[in-house]
């Protein structure tokens, strides 16, 4: 049998199911690897157009990985990946500007262009967050900034006057004066990569849920771990202490009603080409434990 593949994805609950021996206790026979310190940020590197979808498109090494819902969605719909349908996370986000900027409301960012991520949870995050406030011709998103950690390199070097950051970056923002202007929390999708025997899956997830109950009770013995997620760059400003727990995985369904509300939004909003996002149903994109 093979060995199940495991990589973080910039959130804690991994590490503290390592830290405290949760994947052993399941039963599970694993290889912990982690990327994005290791490589300087460059393992998920994205440039222009090029995002979580194409990361996806191109094959992830792990058995388990995570984007955003509304990528996820279209590349198990596509044939890229499976989505695993018994939990899903939720991603504090929001648009940041410099503390002295002139923006104070989210309708003054009409024109200005926000640095997102290209088809990944920024990039639908920002759309649907601006919606209320500023009419489609004038929400202007920028991807030329590349991945999360080039944006937010970017971002902090005064390269962008806004931009969508989440997790990590979101409350190192925080932690350097960066001011949000509105809020663009969103939910997380895991995927099954490859062929992994579905009761390492479960044991997967047992030991995360173990790690959550940890997170909600203790946070602050936990979040020194984003430091392991962050290119080394950036560590000596960093003071994770004063940091929240990040993104939260929640152990219910990803329901069908979801999926389908999700996928004609990606659809209205073309942030996809025309005929190119798959086959939309439900029964064939995703994959349950209670299947098994």
């Amino acid at each position: 049998m093979a060995i199940f593949r495991i990589e973080p994805h910039f959130r804690l609950q991994e590490w503290v199911a390592e830290e405290k021996g949760y994947f052993r206790a399941e039963g599970l026979d694993y290889e912990f690897r982690e990327f994005i310190r290791a490589t300087d940020g460059a393992h998920h590197a994205t440039t222009g157009k090029s995002g979580a979808f194409q990361s996806i498109e191109k094959g992830r090494e792990s058995n388990v990985t995570c984007a955003c819902h509304w990528t996820v969605n279209v590349a198990a719909s596509r044939g890229h990946t499976k989505l695993f349908a018994d939990a899903y996370s939720v991603a504090p986000s929001g648009i940041f500007v410099r503390a002295d900027s002139a923006i104070i409301s989210p309708a003054e960012l009409a024109g200005v262009p926000v640095s997102v991520g290209y088809q990944s949870g920024s990039h639908y995050a920002t759309i649907q967050a601006l919606e209320p406030y500023l009419a489609r011709d004038q929400i202007n998103l920028s991807f030329g900034e590349g991945m999360l950690f080039h944006r937010m390199e970017a971002f902090f070097d005064g390269k962008a006057q806004a931009a969508t950051l989440f997790g990590g970056p979101y409350y190192f923002a925080e932690q350097l004066g960066y001011r949000k202007i509105i809020d663009t929390t969103f939910m997380i999708g895991a995927m099954i990569n490859g062929d992994p025997d579905m009761d390492d899956v479960r044991k997967y997830f047992q030991a995360l849920r173990r790690a959550q109950r940890d997170i909600d009770l203790r946070p602050e013995l936990y979040t020194h771990y984003y430091k392991m997620e962050f290119p080394e760059r950036f560590h000596a400003t960093m003071d994770t202490r004063r940091w929240g727990p990040g993104e939260r995985i929640v152990f219910e369904t990803y329901t069908r009603e979801v999926f389908e509300q999700s996928f004609e939004w990606i659809a209205q909003h073309e942030i996809f080409d025309a005929g190119s996002m798959g086959s939309g149903i439900y029964d064939r994109s995703v994959v349950t434990l209670a299947a098994g």
